[in-house]
């Protein structure tokens, strides 16, 4: 991926200064969308072309991993169009730079602002400039829908529109103003005439689409707010679909891998003897920090692999451990060296003059992705070009470091989109380290090669969820209101949103901070990141000064969010779900949490049991999500129960630890996996607000560990500031 730097910006703005001002929404380059166009299928603006026989293509530029957007995305574009769903299309945008998600990039970087007319064009344009040298067609960060979406798809929707209009307005030599698209035609409402968007579609593209077209109301939605099949459950359910681990090419061959067990370790020597009398050997070859083994199948080269003598170097990290590193947290935290990223009131004054100082400090491991699908890369080099066909979160980027590993022009390499079993964030380009293995491994021989990482090597060679301590200090008023707030927390690299860290509640004083350090685990995001732990952290923290105040833990943050609706309708619903206050069997509790992320609110309420035996059940977690607006509610509820599952594992099981420079975990049975047995019901209710459209994908990871967490202590009074479950020895009180 190439960086952004302050350089380019401005070169990019100087390019807008210059007078070519094509905008983004009005088609980067309106010549190279008019090239695309034929005799039967036309182009109007980036995402939609209309086929002579009416049909509607959008093209989606994200990665579809599940989470719903190769159907939502479309439904936003038809919504805005008036086009006839029966007749609507969807393609998976080519990794081609007339593709960016510069969408993305705004909504990141300037928030859902209302921009002048006048300077419309200029603010696209910069944001497709920017992603496309950032090489960038990024899925993550729950921002498909709330940016592409609603920045991008509805806004082309609506200019094409308006092109067809006019189209249809000067073709009859009336005004646009009596004429109006329905189910894919305009009509004529004075005459009776109509036509289909097919009939128009041609003299429509001479026009220039608007900067700023007129968007539905939302009332008057027909699309969007339905339960709409998605796309992709027929081939899924079929086996149709090609995921990447399906590639296979004439003459392809297979390589497994093993990378140097310690961070930065090396290949010293291995012995290709050993094995090459072994079936179906083609080669062993070493690579930057890993030798592989390629054979005809990939159970011979994994099983060849296995056998084969290899000597590794540990280099300079032999010695981390993760339990030395949390030591080094906590001599990092006392040092009080942190920098502040919010600094409310006079903490120093209050604190000094407290009575009583509450004091905890909580921590949370490294965390693997564990994605259903292993990591896998087929790539082709024949002839100074390089083919390559893997799932990624980001094609553009994947092809951008393809072509770096193969010291290519990117004009010289092609990314081939497939489906991808599971990314979050685990398939960034960032993270890529696998494609960049199958591309310098296929440089060297003469046949394709797909690169299958076995399970154990995805497990210890991650880009890990950082591991992370938070220490808290807090007084409390004489009515039991909290009067300061103080969190401080490590910072190992991957740290985006400090405002992850931030608290919604109506707290006077508050001071938060981060301490950085390095560590030679390679870490990077994960679903929900920075809040999947900081939610944990400081819902887990409010409800201690609950219980310290004496107060009842939905009431006592429910007052705390009197200035802030949307957070207390959000609680007050998980609350009335739950049924909480309601009296409970011994050994049973409930929990609340509440956590914004991704531009979401969602509030959770679960109820467990502890045995006699102390094993834990988690019954029932009841979400309440108030994300401004929900485009299709089946994906919707589908992704926030897939969150809470993917915090639940976290919750319970999660862990990675590292010990003489090496990852111990190694596969599932010593990575557990939350299975039918240990799934919850779960019940997800969304809020209506109106609110600016906000994420989905990552929402419902958060408030799963400080649910559970409280609902322990309200169970057992035993507190837990440390996870996974895993290692805690529950118990039932007296």
């Amino acid at each position: 991926m190439r960086k952004l730097t302050r350089r380019a910006f401005l070169i990019s703005g100087g390019v807008l200064g210059g007078g070519l001002l094509l905008g983004y929404i009005a088609t980067p380059n309106r010549l190279a969308m008019r090239a695309k166009s034929s005799a039967d299928n036309t182009w109007l603006t980036t995402w939609v072309s209309i086929a002579a026989d009416n049909t509607v293509t959008v093209l989606v530029p994200h990665a579809e991993m599940g989470q719903g957007v190769h159907t939502a995305l479309p439904m936003m574009l038809a919504e805005e169009l008036e086009a006839d769903w029966a007749l609507v299309r969807m393609e998976q945008a080519p990794a081609e730079d007339l593709y960016v998600v510069g969408d993305l990039i705004q909504g990141f970087a300037a928030g859902d602002i209302n921009v002048p007319k006048a300077l419309r064009r200029h603010v696209d344009y910069t944001f497709f400039k920017i992603a496309d040298m950032m090489n960038m067609q990024l899925t993550g960060g729950s921002a498909s829908v709330r940016f592409t979406g609603h920045w991008g798809m509805r806004r082309a929707g609506a200019a094409a529109k308006e092109m067809l209009i006019k189209a249809a307005a000067k073709s009859w030599n009336v005004s646009t103003t009596e004429c109006e698209a329905k189910l894919s035609r305009v009509h004529h409402r004075a005459s009776g005439r109509s036509a289909t968007f097919g009939e128009l579609a041609e003299l429509a593209s001479q026009y220039t689409p608007s900067l700023m077209p007129k968007l539905k109301d939302k009332k008057d939605y027909v699309i969007c707010g339905k339960s709409i099949p998605r796309w992709d459950t027929p081939a899924k359910v079929t086996g149709e679909m090609v995921y990447g681990i399906d590639i296979s090419l004439s003459d392809m061959k297979y390589a497994a891998i093993r990378h140097a067990p310690v961070y930065g370790g090396d290949v010293l020597s291995f012995d290709a003897n050993a094995i090459k009398n072994r079936r179906g050997i083609e080669r062993v070859l070493k690579i930057s920090g890993a030798v592989v083994v390629i054979a005809d199948n990939y159970w011979r080269a994994k099983t060849a692999l296995s056998q084969l003598p290899v000597e590794f170097g540990v280099g300079e990290n032999g010695d981390f451990s993760t339990d030395g590193m949390f030591e080094e947290f906590q001599r990092l935290l006392s040092q009080e060296k942190q920098q502040f990223d919010l600094e409310q009131g006079n903490t120093k004054a209050n604190l000094h003059n407290a009575s009583e100082v509450i004091e905890a400090d909580y921590q949370v491991p490294f965390l693997a992705h564990a994605t259903m699908e292993p990591m896998n890369c087929t790539a082709r080099y024949q002839n100074g070009r390089l083919d390559i066909w893997t799932g990624t979160q980001d094609l553009l980027g994947a092809r951008a470091a393809a072509a770096e590993a193969a010291d290519l022009n990117m004009e010289k390499v092609k990314a081939h989109a497939v489906q991808l079993g599971g990314g979050f964030g685990r398939r960034l380009p960032m993270t890529s380290n696998y494609i960049e293995d199958a591309v310098r491994i296929a440089v060297q021989v003469p046949y394709p090669v797909k690169l299958v990482w076995s399970r154990e090597e995805d497990m210890q060679h991650d880009y890990y969820r950082p591991a992370v301590m938070s220490r808290f200090k807090a007084t409390l008023d004489k009515d039991g209101t909290p009067r300061v707030w103080i969190n401080t927390y490590t910072d190992i690299g991957i740290n985006d949103d400090v405002a992850a860290a931030f608290v919604p509640y109506k707290i006077p004083h508050q001071l938060v901070g981060r301490v950085e350090y390095e560590v030679p685990v390679p870490v990077s995001y994960w679903r929900s990141v920075e809040h999947s732990y900081q939610g944990f952290f400081t819902e887990c923290f409010i409800d201690e000064l609950a219980h310290k105040a004496g107060s009842d833990p939905f009431e006592y943050r429910r007052d705390l969010l009197r200035d802030a609706p949307r957070f207390r309708a959000a609680l007050e619903l998980a609350a009335e779900k739950i049924a909480w206050g309601r009296e409970l069997p011994r050994g049973w509790g409930h929990g609340i949490a509440i956590k914004e992320s991704f531009g979401s609110i969602v509030a959770q309420a679960a109820e467990i049991s502890i045995s006699a035996a102390g094993k834990l059940k988690v019954h029932r977690i009841v979400a309440a999500v108030d994300s401004g607006e929900v485009v299709n509610p089946d994906i919707a509820r589908a992704q926030v129960e897939g969150g809470i599952l993917f915090g639940l594992t976290a919750v319970l099981f999660g862990k990675i630890t590292v010990e003489k420079g090496r990852v111990v975990q190694s596969n599932f049975p010593n990575y557990e996996m939350v299975r039918l047995a240990t799934t919850p019901d779960i019940e997800v209710h969304f809020i209506a607000t109106g609110a600016p459209i906000g994420g989905m994908g990552e929402v419902g990871v958060p408030p799963v560990a400080p649910a559970i967490c409280n609902a322990i202590f309200a169970a057992t009074g035993q507190r837990i500031r440390q996870l996974p479950l895993l290692d805690q020895r529950l118990r039932l009180g007296t």
